[in-house]
């Protein structure tokens, strides 16, 4: 009997459970089912590829998962961080029993186990029961893979970052590639037309939302319209992905494994005043919330606006935002009655030049975004540009807004988070009575990153630290001599900042670290040098020399 014939056929007979499972007949995937006590029936499919490193990761963290045996909901549900497979990850955070008992299902084929004997609530795991699931697994998935494909590159998506943020600042000189990266991450999820992906070029006049979201207008045959913006139709195409299923009073989402990200690329975001044209989005952005799975956010389209148009208006509104389709009728009563807010799957990247031509950054802005130096995260090596050494890891969109101990139970270096609050105290006494003092949302976004990050050591946590002063804390300081003064005293505030950060990084300082955002070519990590420390010392220089320093390039 084949492999193939031998699982579909075991599943099939285990019938003391209350999740399906089913092997798919042309295909290297498992479709599997919640048990539909909470509501419908929902199906997950994820590919054998995934079970396997599923499987592996399990293995290579085997001493923690032999105390899982019996199934507690948040003891599996805290395993997520362990898992590096993009699908294994997200599932069994949000359907945490069906993956479970998939897992338990697969052991149970690999190990010849009776099906009779299957349960709901355990799982067989220990060193030699995984290690013949791996086995058996591999084997099977080879059947799968044409010989053509097996040596073409395909994407490995344990390189995979969930985002901090879905706000992101790229700044860095013309032409390093800020644009080409934000395309770059579309395609990798993208379906060969790019349609998740769109270039918006932004206008030195812009002062106002409506240049992006669009407006009433009362000119013309029609009537009353609204004009429809490109951004605004790419939020719909975003959502259009993400909804599942949508009433008047409810919209519910697809579980995140299944979403597309959804990128926009503001090109020169800063060529006008972010504050003025991006005030909308600023305002609600931090109101996206995953709650048990669900996601929920305020409008950024109030329904007091759509709710002006007469009958008319609201029919050409929904047919130039392409949602005639009857698949469409309870997504498009949600709009109206709740207005439009942000989609779960989308991320927001604005390219940045600091030049005579453009505008800064206030503290506002700054606080709610991701700043990413891209020549120091993502530098022109002259040397590689034909043969490059190293690969931008994926950039997925983040599935956390408020961080709670739960969040933070499954990270290995720092599982209560305590030595990051203990960090970004004493970096916040430094800052204190200054300008750029931290409040809680910096912690937040400490703690966000730390579980974004997932660091398994001390020299990993103080790389997210590391990352963490150049993204959110360094872009905020700028000024002269006298507003950077430290507290207290006559030193700079620089100066007193590169002590304590020398204090800290006592395992990355002289040694290499890390690399959270690209890895080697070959899959191997690819290491850096101390970020936030060469910042410092840059910035100190540019004040000592011209009387002004700020981060930006």
């Amino acid at each position: 009997m084949t492999l193939h014939k031998n699982l579909a056929e075991y599943l099939k007979s285990i019938k003391l459970t209350r999740f399906t499972a089913e092997l798919g007949n042309k295909g290297g995937y498992i479709t599997f089912t919640n048990s539909g006590i909470r509501g419908e029936v929902k199906a997950f499919t994820i590919s054998l590829e995934a079970f396997l490193a599923c499987f592996i990761d399990i293995s290579n963290n085997i001493n923690k998962f032999k105390a899982l045996s019996n199934y507690i909901e948040k003891d599996w549900r805290d395993t997520s961080s362990y898992f590096n497979d993009l699908s294994i990850n997200s599932i069994i955070t949000v359907q945490t029993k069906p993956t479970f008992t998939t897992l338990s299902k697969l052991i149970g084929w690999a190990n010849e186990r009776d099906p009779n004997s299957y349960e709901d609530g355990s799982i067989e795991i220990s060193d030699e029961s995984i290690k013949i699931t791996i086995e058996k697994l591999s084997k099977l998935i080879e059947t799968y893979i044409p010989k053509e494909t097996k040596n073409k590159l395909v994407i490995n998506t344990s390189d995979l970052v969930y985002l901090p943020k879905p706000f992101l600042l790229l700044a860095g000189i013309s032409g390093t590639g800020k644009t080409r990266f934000v395309r770059e991450q579309a395609k990798v999820h993208n379906n060969g037309d790019l349609s998740n992906y769109c270039l918006i070029p932004v206008r030195p006049d812009w002062h106002e939302p409506s240049d992006l979201l669009g407006y009433i207008s009362r000119i013309g045959q029609n009537g009353t319209h609204y004009v429809v913006t490109e951004l605004l139709s790419f939020i719909i195409k975003s959502w259009q992905d993400a909804f599942q299923s949508a009433t008047e009073t409810e919209l519910i989402c697809k579980d995140p494994i299944e979403m597309t990200p959804y990128w926009l690329c503001l090109d020169e975001m800063n060529l006008a005043p972010v504050e003025q044209y991006f005030a909308d989005y600023l305002s609600i952005l931090e109101t996206r919330e995953w709650h048990d799975g669900v996601y929920s956010c305020d409008a950024l389209l109030k329904p007091a606006i759509i709710n002006q148009l007469n009958e008319n208006g609201l029919k050409i509104l929904r047919e130039e935002l392409k949602l005639n389709d009857v698949k469409y009728d309870g997504l498009w009563a949600y709009f109206v009655k709740q207005g439009i807010s942000l989609p779960p799957n989308l991320i927001v990247a604005g390219t940045v030049n600091m030049d005579e031509t453009t505008h800064g950054f206030s503290r506002k802005v700054i606080d709610r975004a991701f700043t990413i130096d891209f020549g120091v995260f993502y530098p022109n090596n002259f040397d590689s540009v034909f043969e490059s050494k190293t690969q931008a890891k994926t950039l997925g969109f983040p599935l956390l807004t408020q961080v709670s101990q739960s969040d933070l139970s499954g990270v290995i270096a720092d599982s209560d988070g305590q030595e990051s609050i203990n960090f970004l105290t004493e970096l916040n006494s430094i800052l204190k009575d200054t300008p750029f003092e931290l409040a809680y949302r910096a912690l937040n976004e400490l703690l966000l990153a730390v579980v974004s990050f997932n660091p398994k050591d001390e020299v990993e946590l103080q790389a997210v630290w590391d990352d963490f002063l150049m993204s959110k804390v360094l872009p905020r300081i700028d000024g002269d001599s006298d507003k950077l003064k430290a507290n207290g005293d006559d030193s700079s505030l620089l100066t007193k900042l590169s002590d304590e950060v020398t204090k800290k990084f006592n395992n990355i300082l002289n040694k290499k670290r890390p690399d959270l955002f690209q890895t080697k070519t070959d899959g191997s990590i690819h290491e850096v040098d101390c970020r936030s420390i060469k910042k410092l010392a840059w910035m100190q220089s540019r004040l000592e020399s011209n009387g002004f320093t700020s981060f930006w390039p």
